[in-house]
């Protein structure tokens, strides 16, 4: 048995530590950065403290220093597989004391055998079904925690049988005291089980239903079906801004708030619907009723507005908001499993329409989630296969009509899809942790092909705000100049205002470090930001592009076109030159040209070109 404190916190007088029991602490060990950030994203929003383990050996050492409740372990690692790290910790910690869920490929069953043979509690098959892995660890440290406790009472028995075996000469009064204490103890005991047997089915902060109990309800719901008119629907509910308040007022605060919502919600749903907290910020409920989804979509908006209300704690009012998410049973399947996924995905569809509101979970959902996650294993796989391709657009001297510069625009040919915008891929490998490797390739491939353009003309790449704040920046660049031996001031780099809505102080540090490198700097969508004036008077950018929205209109609208006149005037009294892009008609290439824009893009001039092409267009100048 371990003598390993994270595994026996105990209080001076025996008993369990509750604090330490307040967040149930995972292991994830994976040695796939996705798959461990994936798991652990989603365990903490459900308030677990998650610590993730690149390996074998790193799982061994974090075990060994730190303690945890759970361990999800890979079984194929290439350090110390699953098996041998299973086998190790087994001679310190038994099943009791240290659950150990394996994380196994489908193809991995005889390995799964060997080690439940070995001593793991349970295992899940990848990918991963979140709901299953968490109903099986919540099993496995519920287990844990009982027998914790089963040990610290048999403990406190023996200490108490050796007290009384050294109390023989005590007198018949102090035993009379002693069977008072007893049977006092007796009943205390009986009282702790039963509050226990109510935490382990309600949720310990707001004493709502937990996801157990609430599994239970839901399977009881469903089969009540075949002997009612009454339909279930399942309400998905997640606060919107939660976060913001824990992060201002404190955690106190937070749980305060939370135990408050909890009560709005039984005023509203009533005493006889079950309502459960399935962690963090996330509510549930089942609503049972003959017109579904229109009592349940009715009693999601009634939430709504009520938590729109704000919320009084400590003389200080905090607001949130509420997006909810709808499923019916019917329209499921009568599948319990997917009404609950069905119904999560609603209200993620609630959140992505710009929160506080309500929808109802439609079949297009699934079909919009397996397209995006089919786009995402594409993505994946484009980036480790190079499939992309550069096309570049070039900007034009208003007065000499000749190419300055092109810009570096970058494309996906999908091999089934065709071409996939910018606008859907660059967002989702952001997400993805995709952009780095995907920007550097950029770099790489722009600075290659302009190094054999003519010696006057630059290459402009964008840069994303994530590429702008990585700290490998500057090295990246170093070496897309070095390898391609393209002079640093032939390199214009394109910075969004949304790049910079960082730390002040640190952006300046990053832009100065880019100008000491000889590069240039470009404030792209220039007016459609927050902060341009603010950054234009710490950093003296090198060029100003006015944004399309603003030159594709000035015919029509005076507003846009003062607008546009206003910063050239501003970039030209601070020494800036500008570009006006989306240059498409005569008429906007004259207005742009007379108020003295310096450069012109567009496809009054040209669309993106494939390399072959734009050297074709340098040929035909020069």
């Amino acid at each position: 048995m371990s003598t390993n404190p994270s595994l026996n916190a105990l209080q001076p007088d025996g008993q369990p530590n509750t604090e330490a029991e307040a967040k149930i602490r995972v292991l994830v060990v994976d040695d796939v950065a996705d798959n461990r950030e994936v798991l652990t994203r989603r365990l903490e929003r459900r308030n677990f403290e998650v610590v993730e383990a690149v390996g074998g050996y790193d799982a061994l050492k974090k075990i060994e220093e730190q303690s945890f409740d759970c361990v999800l372990l890979d079984i194929m690692m290439p350090d110390l597989n699953g098996r041998d790290v299973l086998i190790k910790l087994r001679e310190q910690y038994n099943e009791l004391e240290l659950p150990i869920i394996m994380v196994s490929a489908k193809s991995q069953s005889e390995d799964v055998v060997d080690c439940l043979d070995h001593g793991a509690n349970d295992y899940v098959t990848k990918p991963v079904d979140f709901l299953v892995a968490l109903s099986r660890v919540n099993a496995q440290v519920q287990r844990k925690r009982a027998a914790d406790k089963e040990r610290f009472d048999k403990e406190a028995l023996a200490r108490q049988t050796v007290e009384l075996s050294s109390t023989v000469e005590e007198s018949k009064a102090q035993l009379r005291r002693t069977s008072a204490e007893l049977a006092f103890e007796t009943k205390r005991r009986e009282r702790t089980e039963e509050e226990l047997n109510f935490l382990a089915y309600h949720d310990s902060l707001t004493t709502l239903l937990n996801r157990t109990a609430f599994d239970d309800a839901l399977s009881h719901a469903f089969e009540s079906m075949e002997s009612s008119d009454l339909e279930p629907a399942l309400l998905f509910i997640d606060l919107d801004g939660f976060k913001a308040i824990n992060d201002l007022h404190g955690h106190k605060v937070g749980d305060v708030l939370l135990q408050q919502v909890a009560e709005r919600l039984r005023e509203i749903l009533g005493p006889q619907t079950p309502i459960a907290r399935l962690g963090g910020d996330e509510f549930a409920a089942i609503v049972m009723a003959e017109q579904q989804p229109e009592v349940a979509v009715q009693l999601g908006e009634e939430i709504v507005t009520a938590m729109t209300k704000p919320f009084l704690i400590d003389d200080r009012n905090c607001e949130v908001g509420v997006s909810c998410g709808v499923a019916r049973a019917n329209a499921c399947g009568d599948d319990l499993n997917a009404m609950i996924k069905s119904a999560d995905l609603a209200m993620y569809h609630a959140k992505a329409s710009g929160r506080g509101g309500v929808v109802l979970f439609e079949s297009q959902m699934l079909v919009e989630r397996e397209q995006r996650r089919s786009l995402e294993i594409d993505l994946k796989a484009a980036v480790r296969n190079g499939d992309f391709q550069l096309f570049y657009q070039p900007l034009i001297d208003a007065q000499t009509r000749k190419i300055t510069c092109f810009e570096a625009l970058l494309r996906w040919d999908h091999p089934s899809r065709g071409m996939i915008s910018p606008e859907i891929f660059i967002p989702l490998a952001e997400e993805m942790g995709l952009i780095m490797p995907l920007g550097d390739w950029v770099l790489r491939q722009a600075c290659t092909q302009a190094a054999t353009w003519p010696e006057h003309m630059r290459i402009a790449v964008n840069l994303s705000p994530l590429q702008f704040r990585n700290p490998s920046l500057m090295t990246t660049i170093m070496n897309a100049l070095a390898t391609s031996g393209l002079a640093p001031n032939r390199l214009e780099l394109e910075i969004t205002e949304s790049a910079l809505l960082s730390t002040e102080e640190r952006n300046t540090e990053i832009l100065n470090s880019l100008r000491q490198l000889g590069v240039r700097i470009s404030m792209d969508d220039f007016g459609t930001g927050y902060s341009s004036l603010g950054y234009l008077k710490h950093f003296r950018f090198d060029k100003i592009k006015i944004d399309k929205c603003f030159i594709q209109s000035i015919q029509e609208d005076d507003c846009n076109a003062a607008i546009v006149q206003a910063i050239v005037e501003l970039s030209a009294g601070i020494g800036m030159s500008t570009t006006a892009e989306g240059v498409e008609t005569a008429e906007e290439l004259d207005f742009v040209t007379k108020q003295g824009c310096t450069e012109i893009q567009g496809y009054f001039f040209s669309r993106p070109l494939t390399s072959k092409d734009a050297q074709t267009f340098i040929d035909a100048q020069t």
